[in-house]
Formats: C-alpha cells, structure tokens, sequence
C-alpha cells in the first residue's frame, strides 16, 4: 500500500507565473523657492558689481549648486563641482579675446580680420572644452558625467556647418540643430554608460516648421485685429497723433508676438530632444506644453517690468521648475542596479582629466 494520501476534489494546478510588475515611471521634481533664490540672486549681483564682475565667477558656482541641489529624480538630488577659479580663468580668456578683437580692428581692419577669422576658428575647441568642463562636474549618485566627444566632431558641428548653413540661406538650420544635438547626446555619458539620441532630421523640420507655422498664423492675426483696428487713423490723410499711436500699438503686438515665440519654440524644441534621448535603455519624456510656457513667460515679464527687474528671481524659478518638473526617466528595469553598474572603481574613473578641464568658458 502506498504511504501517500491523495485529497480527493484537489487537482494539481500548475505554479503561477511571475509578472513582475514594470519599473514605476520617475519623475523629475524642483524644490527651489523665489523667496531663497532671490537671496543668492541680489547677493550674486552687488558682489559682481562691487567687484567689476570677477565675482560673477562664484556667483555662477553658487547659482547652479542651487538649482542642482533642488532638482531630484528618484529620490537623489545632482550636484555641481565647478571650481570658481577654473569659471574665472575661462571668463578672463574669453575677455581678452574680445578686447583684442577689438583693439585689432581699430588699429588696422585687415589685422582685425585675422583676429576674427582665428577666433572664430577657435570657438568649436573652446565649445568642446566647456562641453566637457560642465558635464564632468555634475554628478548624481556620486557618480560622474562625462563629455567623450573629440575636437574634430566639435569643428564639424560648430563650425562647418553653420557655415554651410549661411551660405545655403539658413534652409539647412534645421539639420545643423540635429547634428549639434546628437553630437551632445550622443557623445555624454554618465559613468559607464553611454547616452542615445535618436531625432531624425525630418523630425526637426517638421517642428520648425510648426514653429513657422504658428508665428505666421500669430502673425497674420494680429495684422488683420490691431492692424485693421488701427487703419481708420491710418487711412487718414492728416498726419496726427492717432497715426503714431496706431503704428506704435502695430509694431509692438508684433513685437510681444516674436518674444512669445521663444518659449514656444523652446517648448517644442524640449519635447522633441528628450522623447528621443536615452541612457542605456533607459528613456525620457518631456511633456512641456507649449500654451502654458507662453503664459508663464507672458506674466515672468509683466512681473519683472512692474517690479524693476527684482522679480527677476522669481520668473527664473518658475520657468525652470515647469521645465524640469516636466521631465520624467521611464526606466528599463531596476534603477539601483543600473546606478550600481556604475559606479567607478577606486578613483580611475576621470584620471586625467583634472589638467584637461581647467577652465570653464561659461558658453
């Protein structure tokens, strides 16, 4: 007889499967305040002032450890390294450059000529340097950033190109931002992984020319309301004081009309860049929307104009926490393990790096 008891009624079910469920979705989140930013803002300000503007250095040091340390994701804040002396250093070099330019074309323009042509040959070296500067000293987790584009990838996105552009009347515009876009995303890293960056340049044309097309339907607008409102005093054949008001009320509606477009386009241009970033096979989102940057810009000037510039402060931070808090990391796993793959082993990770990134030039 066997020495096993069967229940009946009770049949053997297969073991249930494992859905493990997917990695929430991490939003990014900004803490900073107008109220203690604008401590560090009048602060930044009367020391650079006071100063002749070498403390604007430190004033920028100050500024983004702020805004790093106030902006989360996952539960961990960034954080900002920047050595005031190596800001200063870039500022210093950038200034020289500036006043020999100067000095050249009053002393003789073909001398000026040169200096402008050599600076400008210089300029994609001295952007790849910032490139490099501003990402290895931002952090999250202890861990690194890092810039591994070289030099002659900078030439070819900050010089050959917009030069090409130029010379085809800005029609290549579009595809000059791809290019410079994906040789920054593409070429950051954080730890030991590697950034992605997949927007095509049909993409790019395609919001560029939505961003053309709202101007233009704005645009229209505003000619056919403002404009035709103001045409029976521009009809008239007096020459008066209804002519330049009407004009001044034309030009000015066009005018708050082309300011508006930056954010706009500002918006559109966010949303395309980050759907279309990755690092490793994590993504992220962007969800800006363009009527709400309009109208918080729209009343960021009001604000700064009916106060004399010291809402200034305030405006920076309410544009920056709606960009920031916008932003979302949709994770392809477990974020702890990805952070943990990389972290750098001893102190290797940046050797040599220290003599290369000495100077910031704040571009």
């Amino acid at each position: 007889m066997s020495d096993t008891f069967e229940q009946p009624g009770q049949p053997d079910f297969p073991a249930s499967p494992d859905f493990s469920a997917p990695p929430a979705v991490e939003a990014f989140s900004f803490s900073g305040r107008g109220s203690e930013y604008f401590r560090i803002w009048i602060v930044n300000l009367l020391l650079s002032v006071v100063t002749l503007g070498i403390y604007s250095a430190w004033a920028k040091v100050r500024r983004l450890r702020y805004f790093y340390d106030n902006t989360t994701v996952a539960g961990t804040s960034f954080e900002y390294h920047g050595n005031p002396m190596a800001i200063l250093k870039g500022r210093v070099i950038t200034v020289v450059l500036l006043f020999g330019y100067q000095f050249a074309f009053k002393l003789n323009p073909l001398l000026g000529l040169l200096v402008l042509i050599a600076f400008l040959a210089a300029m994609p070296w001295l952007i790849w340097r910032s490139l490099q500067f501003k990402l290895y000293n931002t952090s999250y987790r202890g861990i690194r950033f890092g810039f591994r584009g070289n030099a002659a990838g900078a030439y070819k996105v900050y010089l050959w190109l917009p030069l090409l552009t130029f010379f085809t009347l800005y029609l290549l515009t579009p595809f000059t931002h791809q290019r410079i876009k994906r040789f920054q995303h593409t070429e950051s890293r954080f730890g030991a992984s590697h950034f992605s960056f997949t927007g095509s340049v049909g993409a790019f044309y395609k919001t560029y020319l939505i961003g053309f097309g709202i101007y233009l339907a704005g645009f229209i607008a505003i000619l056919l309301t403002v404009g035709a409102s103001a045409y029976p005093f521009m009809s008239d054949q007096s020459f008066g004081a209804g002519h330049v008001f009407s004009f001044v009320l034309v030009i000015l509606a066009l005018y708050a009309w082309t300011f508006l477009m930056y954010p706009l386009f500002l918006t559109l241009m966010q949303n395309l860049i980050w759907n279309h970033t990755r690092l490793g096979e994590h993504r992220f989102h962007s969800g800006m929307r363009w009527g709400r940057m309009m109208f918080i810009a729209f009343t960021n000037i009001i604000g700064i104009v009916c106060t004399l510039g010291l809402y200034t402060p305030f405006a920076q931070i309410r544009a920056l926490r709606y960009r920031i808090e916008s932003m979302s990391l949709h994770p392809a796993g477990s974020l702890d393990e990805f952070i943990a793959d990389n972290e750098p082993s001893g102190s290797a990770m940046g050797e040599g790096m220290t003599d290369l990134l000495d100077f910031d030039l704040s571009l």
